[in-house]
């Protein structure tokens, strides 16, 4: 799953370390989210979502799931 979160970190000059702290996850969790080898909870999709002021689907793409639905 593609996500907005390398986009956002870096406009905050913020470190994968300083959004896993942040959330309460390790830096290869984020780094696996990043990359898509690892597809969030809800509540940590959640978390990163609340983290950055926004709407998960602001920061995670589910294009994907259309025609699913």
């Amino acid at each position: 799953m593609k996500t907005r979160i390398p986009e956002l970190r870096k406009a905050r000059r913020m470190s994968q370390q300083e959004l896993a702290d942040a959330v309460g996850v390790t830096r290869q969790t984020i780094t696996s989210i990043e990359v898509g080898r690892y597809t969030a909870s809800l509540e940590l999709a959640y978390k990163i979502a609340h983290y950055f002021g926004l709407s998960i689907e602001e920061v995670f793409d589910f294009s994907h799931l259309e025609g699913e639905l």
